[in-house]
């Protein structure tokens, strides 16, 4: 038997952006909100991060990740908001219906509106088309950050780290608390990708990593448990083997997009997340999207800022508000690799925290941002900050002023 629950939102995903959208909408007490997570707990990935750094936009703090999870929930809930944890929604009954299957049984879920937040993933070894042994030891962060902070597993003695971005330090701190060293870090670009705060103390003797640039891997040895890897110099050819017992895999994301593709919702070619507009709808009307799942892959706390931004939106949508149908494509040229919002919409609001975000595959020191319409020059900037592989590249949203939004594709790029 199929129990019906008619909320006014279901959320779909417990971490920062579902939670503080559940909490921003759950404090107007004439809202039923209903948060769905396939987890046993709720919080998201910060959860399994048990180190200090999060929480400095939305909460003004700098706590563990999952002091910040448990905040979320703590939020939401008091806001008023109920989450059902080991819910996971396993398809669409209509445009605005949800399938979930529970320990209690099948729920069928029918809200006004709808907040996808069910975030992104790291491609795992076989997506990434490393050959070689197929042998244990070889994690991505989310596994090996599973294994070491929520069941307290033991990994190896000495691992290397493909990638060089903020999640690759993360994974770095997780090995040092297992009591793994990390002998190498590998990253096929020129710098390391992430802030440079993190690549000194990387290098200095509290965590000791060697940082390898314009290197790939490109064998996996040992069996039955890792015992090394075939390292590639991307410039002169040249591999050497480096001993490890431990690979672990970072970056290199993907949006958990399967639920928005099976409602048929237009997906950006880019992202490969839901095309949305800066209010945050996609094109399925009462359907809206936030976090990781939109912009693979940012900071916890702009997920959640995310989802402060989608409650607007909502609330909006469930007074009868209808958007304008005038709306254009924001589009980007290499070597940026995506934006998102990808649409302006006439009368909209500016996107959260007035600020698009872009995706760069090349290092830009001092980027010089030229957004340009049916031939026409609308912005020309030069941001004080860099854009550089490995970390969203933010850029103020005010160069959008003066788009025609019965014109052609709006196109940023790096001039």
């Amino acid at each position: 038997m199929t129990t019906v629950v008619t909320p006014d939102v279901a959320i779909i995903g417990g971490g920062p952006a579902g939670l503080t959208a559940a909490a921003d909408l759950a404090a107007d007490r004439s809202l039923n909100v209903l948060v769905l997570d396939r987890e046993s707990v709720a919080g998201g990935i910060p959860r399994h991060c048990d180190h200090p750094g999060y929480g400095i936009r939305d909460m003004k703090t700098f706590i563990s990740g999952p002091t910040y999870a448990r905040r979320l929930v703590d939020k939401a809930t008091t806001a008023g908001a109920q989450i059902r944890t080991n819910a996971t929604v396993t398809g669409w009954a209509g445009d605005r219906s949800l399938d979930v299957t529970t320990p209690q049984g099948r729920v069928r879920v029918e809200p006004r509106a709808i907040v996808l937040a069910t975030g992104a993933r790291e491609r795992p070894r076989t997506a990434r088309l490393i050959p070689g042994d197929r042998p244990a030891g070889v994690y991505t962060t989310g596994q090996l950050q599973n294994l070491v902070h929520l069941h307290h597993r033991e990994v190896g003695r000495r691992a290397v780290v493909v990638g060089g971005e903020l999640v690759s330090w993360s994974a770095v701190l997780t090995l040092k608390h297992a009591g793994c060293r990390t002998a190498l870090m590998t990253t096929t670009y020129p710098s390391p990708e992430s802030y440079g705060v993190f690549n000194i103390a990387g290098r200095s003797p509290i965590l000791g990593v060697d940082v390898a640039t314009r290197t790939r891997v490109t064998r996996i040895i040992g069996k039955p448990r890792i015992t090394g890897v075939e390292i590639e110099n991307l410039d002169t050819g040249v591999r050497t083997v480096v001993d490890c017992d431990t690979l672990v895999l970072t970056g290199d994301w993907i949006p958990d997009h399967e639920l928005a593709r099976s409602a048929g919702i237009e997906l950006d070619p880019k992202t490969q997340g839901p095309l949305v507009d800066t209010a945050l709808r996609t094109s399925a009307d009462g359907v809206f999207a936030a976090g990781n799942l939109l912009h693979p892959v940012d900071t916890a706390d702009i997920a959640a800022l995310d989802g402060r931004h989608v409650a607007e939106s909502i609330r909006r949508h469930l007074a009868g508000h209808v958007p304008s149908a005038a709306s254009v494509r924001i589009e980007c040229e290499a070597p940026l690799r995506w934006i998102a919002p990808g649409i302006a919409r006439q009368g909209d609001a500016a996107p959260a925290r007035n600020r698009l975000l872009l995706w760069t595959d090349t290092l830009v020191r001092v980027p010089k941002i030229v957004v340009r319409q049916d031939g026409r020059v609308l912005a020309r900037t030069t941001l004080p900050w860099p854009a550089s592989p490995g970390r969203v590249f933010r850029v103020p949203s005010t160069v959008l002023k003066g788009v025609d939004h019965h014109g052609g594709p709006v196109t940023v790029s790096l001039g």
